[in-house]
C-alpha cells in the first residue's frame, strides 16, 4: 500500500453547491436575474425548478410562502446591491416571521471589486444586518460550498430565520471540493426544574390563560397545543400580531385575540391570576401606555425558542425550548385539574349584506365560502379585528401572515404558498393599497396556472393611516386615499382572471367563481370607506 489518500473527483463550485441543495432538500430556486449571477444560472438542471419572480421583494416572499409550506428553508437568489436592496423589506418580514431562508447574491468580479465596479455590493455581508442571523462573503471561491452549508443549518436551527451569502461572479467555475451534508438536531429540551415550578403554578391557579404564538403552529405542534389546553382547562388567548393559527378558534376554551396596546391587553387578561405564553413574545406592543400586566399582580411564564427574546419580559419565569419536547412534558406531568373549564365566548350575530359592501359582510361570506383545508394568507391590517371575528381558523397550516407589519408580503407569499401545498386552494386576502406593493407577483402564479385566489378589498386608500390618524387625534393627513386603482385591468394585464363584485348580490357567486378556477383568480370587492378603531383613542 502506498499510504496515499484517494483523490476526491474533482467538480465546480457551482456543482458542489448544486449537489448540497439536492442533499438538502431543495426543489426549487427562487429568483430575479442579474447580470452577476449568470454564470450560476447558465445550464440550469433540470431537477431543479427556477422560480421567477418579477422583483426582488416578491422572490423573498415567495421563498418565505414557500417555506413555510415545506418547513424547509426556500432558496432565494437575488442580484447584487440593487437586488438585495429592493428586497430588503421582505428580508425583515422572513426575521421577523422566522421562517428558514439561504439568500445568496451575486457579486462583481474579485479582480474588480478594489475599483469600485459597477454593480458591485461595498460591505456586502453588512447590507442585510441585523435582518438575516448569518451573513458572509467567502474569503475565497472553494469556500463558498461550505458558506451555504453553514447558512442552510444556520437558517434551519431554532429560532429559523434568513441567512445571506455574497458570491462574486467568478467564484462558480472555480474548482472546490465536495461538502458533504450532515445531519444536526433541532429540537432543545427545556429545563425539567422550571417546568416542574409552572406545572405546580398551573395545578394552584384559579383561572389561568394561556396565551397562544406562532412559534406552535411552525413547530407543527397545534394538537399538542388543544391537549394541554383541555388538560388545564384555561382560557386560551391569541397572542398579540400572531402570523399563525396556532389553536382552532372554535374550540370551546379559545377567548380571543389579544390587542397590541398595553393598557387593553392588559384589561383582556385581568381577571387571570396566571399567564403562560408559549411560542410568543410577552408581549409585543404597537403603542405606547402603561402595561398593568406588568405590575406583579398576575404570575407570567414564557416557553420559547427564542432565547434573545426570553431576555426582553421585565418581569416572570421564561423557560426556553422548542416547543415539541415542552408540550410533550407539560402533558406528562400536568395532573388532572378539577377546574371547571372557562364559559365558551358568545360569537357575533351574521352581518347584514347592504350596498356599499360592509367589510364584516365580505368577510363572513368568504369565510362561509372557503372549502375545506384551504389556507388563507392575509394583509388587511386595517380589517383584521372585524377578520378576527367573522373568519375563525380551523388551527393547523390554515392562516399565515406578517408579523412585521411591513406591506407587499403577502400576495407574494400566497403564490409561494400554493407551490409549496401539496393539495388544497390557498386564498389571498389582501387590502388595495397592500396588493400594490408586490402586484407583479400575480405573472408568476398566473404562468404556473396555481390554485390561488386573491381578495382585493378596495376601500379605495390605506385604511390602517385612517384608523391611526382618528386613534392619534391628528387631522389633514395627506396620501391616505387611493382613488382610480382597477384590479381587474392590472391583473388582466399580468395574464390572471379577475371580476369586480360592486353589490352584495353579487358577492357569493363571484367568491364561488373564483375558488372553482383552475388556477389563478382575483376578485375585487368594492367596499364601504369606513374603517373601525385599531385602539381606544388617545384621552
Amino acid at each position: 500500500m502506498s499510504g496515499k489518500s484517494p483523490k476526491t473527483k474533482s467538480r465546480t463550485v457551482k456543482q458542489a453547491t448544486f449537489e448540497l441543495l439536492r442533499a438538502f432538500g431543495i426543489k426549487k430556486v427562487f429568483g430575479n436575474p442579474g447580470s452577476t449571477e449568470l454564470p450560476f444560472l447558465s445550464d440550469w438542471p433540470d431537477d431543479i425548478d427556477y422560480v421567477l419572480g418579477l422583483q426582488e421583494a416578491s422572490v423573498v416572499g415567495m421563498a418565505d410562502g414557500y417555506a413555510q409550506a415545506t418547513r424547509n428553508a426556500g432558496f432565494v437568489n437575488l442580484h447584487s446591491a440593487a437586488g438585495v436592496g429592493n428586497a430588503l423589506g421582505n428580508i425583515y418580514t422572513a426575521h421577523r416571521n422566522q421562517t428558514p431562508l439561504v439568500i445568496t447574491a451575486g457579486q462583481q468580479a474579485r479582480a474588480i471589486l478594489p475599483l469600485q465596479a459597477f454593480l458591485y455590493a461595498e460591505r456586502a455581508s453588512e447590507f442585510p444586518r441585523p435582518y438575516v442571523k448569518y451573513s458572509v462573503e467567502p474569503a475565497r471561491p472553494e469556500d463558498v460550498p461550505g458558506a451555504i452549508a453553514r447558512a442552510y443549518y444556520t437558517a434551519m436551527q431554532p429560532p429559523c430565520g434568513p441567512t445571506f451569502v455574497s458570491i462574486p461572479i467568478d467564484d462558480w467555475m472555480h474548482p472546490s471540493q465536495p461538502v458533504v451534508a450532515r445531519k444536526l438536531s433541532r429540537e432543545l429540551g427545556p429545563d425539567r426544574a422550571a417546568m416542574d415550578e409552572l406545572v405546580d403554578a398551573l395545578g394552584a391557579a384559579k383561572n389561568p390563560a394561556l396565551v397562544v404564538g406562532p412559534g406552535i403552529d411552525r413547530a407543527g405542534c397545534v394538537e399538542q397545543m388543544v391537549a394541554v389546553a383541555e388538560k388545564t382547562k384555561a382560557s386560551v388567548w391569541v397572542s398579540p400580531f400572531s402570523a399563525r393559527c396556532s389553536f382552532p378558534e372554535r374550540h370551546p376554551q379559545f377567548q380571543g385575540f389579544l390587542p397590541a396596546s398595553p393598557g387593553q391587553l392588559s384589561e383582556a387578561l385581568k381577571a387571570h391570576d396566571l399567564v403562560v405564553v408559549i411560542g410568543a413574545p410577552v408581549f409585543t406592543f404597537h403603542v405606547e401606555g402603561h402595561a398593568a400586566i406588568f405590575d406583579g399582580a398576575t404570575a407570567i411564564y414564557q416557553i420559547t425558542d427564542d432565547a434573545e427574546g426570553a431576555a426582553v419580559p421585565p418581569i416572570g419565569t421564561s423557560i426556553v425550548s422548542t416547543m415539541r419536547p415542552a408540550l410533550s412534558l407539560l402533558l406528562e406531568l400536568l395532573p388532572e385539574t378539577k377546574r371547571a373549564a372557562p364559559k365558551a365566548r358568545v360569537l357575533p350575530d351574521a352581518p347584514k349584506p347592504a350596498d356599499p359592501i360592509p367589510v364584516d359582510y365580505l368577510l363572513h361570506t368568504l369565510s362561509r365560502a372557503l372549502p375545506g383545508g384551504a389556507a388563507l394568507v392575509e394583509e388587511i391590517p386595517s380589517h383584521r379585528p372585524v377578520m378576527h371575528k367573522f373568519m375563525p381558523m380551523p388551527g393547523a397550516d390554515s392562516f399565515y401572515t406578517m408579523a412585521s407589519g411591513g406591506l407587499g408580503y403577502s400576495l407574494p407569499a400566497a403564490v409561494g404558498m400554493a407551490l409549496g401545498r401539496r393539495q388544497g386552494r390557498t386564498v389571498c386576502l389582501i387590502g388595495d393599497g397592500s396588493a400594490m406593493y408586490s402586484l407583479q407577483a400575480l405573472w408568476t402564479a398566473a404562468q404556473r396556472r396555481l390554485p390561488l385566489t386573491v381578495v382585493v378589498i378596495n376601500n379605495s386608500g390605506y385604511g390602517a393611516m385612517r384608523s391611526f390618524s382618528q386613534v392619534m387625534q391628528v387631522r389633514n393627513v395627506p396620501g391616505l386615499d387611493l382613488p382610480g386603482l382597477d384590479f381587474v385591468k392590472l391583473a388582466e394585464g399580468l395574464g390572471c382572471d379577475a371580476v369586480r363584485v360592486t353589490t352584495s348580490a353579487d358577492l357569493e357567486a363571484a367568491l364561488a367563481r373564483s375558488l372553482a378556477q383552475d388556477g389563478t383568480s382575483l376578485v375585487e370587492v368594492m367596499v364601504d370607506s369606513a374603517v373601525p378603531l385599531l385602539y381606544a383613542p388617545k384621552t
